[in-house]
Formats: structure tokens, C-alpha cells, sequence
């Protein structure tokens, strides 16, 4: 397996511990996106692509994010689990509220591709790339004229009927009746 494009997507805002997000080409045929640059207390790492995790409530089965006091559809206090705060726990008993959607398996593949996204996003602030702007939406193009579905010879009623007379008639109506 070879990793054959690197694309980093610098982060601007308020965030100082994220720095950039990077899209990984693999064989020129499998694609992951939304991997995470972050500055931590040792240097650079990578985190791979993660979606939080969710509990069900017992009163609706509404999926609720982990760690929720309350149901966000119908209000009603979730179990407290045994869950320790997080700032209480040592590492290994660190339990996560979010699970990777991608990950590499093996160490030697975790380094390799650790190695080709931290060598891409040395190489992009070197060469003094600039935060990526967010996509704006493209042009649309000008509408041709639709064709009358009438001929023009021949006369009768528009095709379409204006269906919203009869509101703003009652709202005139309305209006003129309603004293303040």
C-alpha cells in the first residue's frame, strides 16, 4: 500500500491546538478525508477521521451524544453511568466519547502515514501556504427562457392561474377590519 496524494487544508480561527485538516489518497484508489494536524504537549501528531459516540434513550430511543444528563428529543433524565470526569482519569482508564471511523491497524502503518502527513503540512507552512478559504458556492448559470407551453396563436386563460388572489384578498379584507 502507498500513499500517493497529500492535501492539506490549513485551519484559521481561534483553535491553536488544531492546525490543519489533510485528505490521504491511498493507491490512487481509496480516499480519507477530515484527518486532523494537532499541536499537542509533545509536538505534531495526526488523528485520524472520528464521529462521536451515542446512547439511546430508554423513554424514545432517541440517539443522545454519550455523557448527555437529558434526552434532546424528549427531555427525560438519561442514566447516570459510572463514568469517571475526564480530568479525573489516568490514560489507560480513559474512556472516549468518540470512535475513529478510520485507523491504521499496525504501528509500522500508523508511522508511515503519520511521516507523509506531517512531511506534507512542514512542506505547505513552508512554502507559506495560507489558510484555506471556505468553498464558495458556483455561479449558476443563466436560465434560458422557458417556452410557453401555449401557442402563441392561440388564445385562451394563462396556464398558470394565479392561486394566491384569493389570499390576498382575504388579507386586505382583514386588514381593513382590524382596529388597534
Amino acid at each position: 500500500m502507498e500513499i500517493t496524494e497529500v492535501r492539506i487544508f490549513l485551519k484559521d480561527g481561534n483553535d491553536k491546538k488544531l492546525k490543519a485538516y489533510a485528505t490521504v489518497t491511498f493507491d490512487n484508489a481509496f480516499v480519507v478525508r477530515n484527518i486532523k494536524i494537532i499541536e499537542g504537549q509533545k509536538g505534531l501528531f495526526v488523528a485520524m477521521p472520528s464521529r462521536k459516540l451515542k446512547d439511546s434513550c430508554p423513554k424514545c430511543n432517541f440517539k443522545n451524544v454519550v455523557r448527555s444528563k437529558f434526552c434532546n428529543n424528549c427531555g427525560a433524565s438519561l442514566p447516570v453511568t459510572d463514568r469517571k470526569p475526564i480530568q479525573a482519569m489516568d490514560m489507560s482508564e480513559k474512556e472516549s466519547e468518540h470512535r475513529d471511523i478510520a485507523h491504521p491497524i499496525t504501528l509500522e502503518c500508523r508511522e508511515y502515514l503519520q511521516k507523509k502527513v506531517l512531511d506534507a503540512y512542514a512542506a505547505d507552512v513552508k512554502q507559506g501556504g495560507t489558510p484555506a478559504p471556505a468553498p464558495s458556492p458556483a455561479p449558476s448559470p443563466v436560465p434560458s427562457p422557458v417556452p410557453s407551453p401555449v401557442p402563441e396563436n392561440r388564445e385562451s386563460k394563462p396556464v398558470r392561474e394565479d392561486i394566491t388572489a384569493p389570499f390576498r384578498e382575504e388579507k386586505r379584507r382583514l386588514e381593513g377590519d382590524l382596529e388597534f
